[in-house]
């Protein structure tokens, strides 16, 4: 059954800026390889953290929402697991209230960009 999912994650703030891209890119192309349909990516930039985290403060924050399967999102979290890049991430299954507040906030924003 396809289901929505949102995943926050982030991102080591010692890396380059090709280096975030690059890491986004390899979790981006991974649910797209398993099938995946991706609505909406989001990057926050850097933040600081409410307490640190492997002695950092700061991190690059990045959303990716997504449709896919149930069954790959495991898989998809040992990927963040294992890489040394990541030093948080929350996958969220959405239900159908946040899924239709998200599309609200998303139409909202792009009827406010059509008016500037």
């Amino acid at each position: 059954m396809v289901n929505q999912y949102e995943t926050v994650f982030i991102m080591t703030p010692v890396l380059s800026e090709e280096q975030m891209k690059e890491t986004v890119k390899k979790f981006r192309d991974y649910l797209t390889e398993k099938g995946a349909e991706i609505i909406l990516e989001d990057n926050w930039g850097m933040r600081k953290l409410a307490y640190p985290i492997q002695k950092k403060s700061t991190g690059f924050y990045h959303l990716i929402e997504f449709r896919a399967e149930g069954n790959i999102i495991r898989d998809y979290e040992v990927a963040f697991k294992r890489d040394e890049r990541i030093l948080r991430f929350l996958t969220v299954k959405l239900d159908k209230h946040a899924v239709a507040y998200n599309e609200k906030k998303r139409r909202k924003a792009k009827e406010e960009k059509a008016e500037a």
